[in-house]
């Protein structure tokens, strides 16, 4: 059980930092942020792909981790519409 915990935040942690890597939101997120953003994008992935394809991927597997950075980056694009966040240019 406790080796679950630790492998989803892993799991996590690698899939919301590329996220924020391909959404540039790197250097606003910490290691928490990152985790949870993985973790709440595994989830909406894996529903995004149930929905379309009507398959569950696995989430310990390449496409269940490409699953989850794509859920993600859909957070991601979601929370930075929402917020109006925009890259400022100097």
């Amino acid at each position: 059980m406790l080796l679950n915990i630790i492998a989803w935040i892993v799991v996590g942690g690698l899939a919301g930092w590329i996220a924020s890597i391909i959404m540039k939101t790197n250097a606003s997120m910490g290691v928490m942020l990152n985790v949870i953003v993985g973790i709440a994008g595994a989830f909406i992935g894996g529903w995004v792909v149930n929905s379309l394809l009507g398959a569950d991927p696995e989430l310990f597997s390449v496409g269940g981790f490409i699953t989850a950075i794509l859920g993600a980056v859909i957070l991601l694009g979601i929370v930075k519409l929402i917020s109006g966040s925009h890259s400022k240019t100097v």
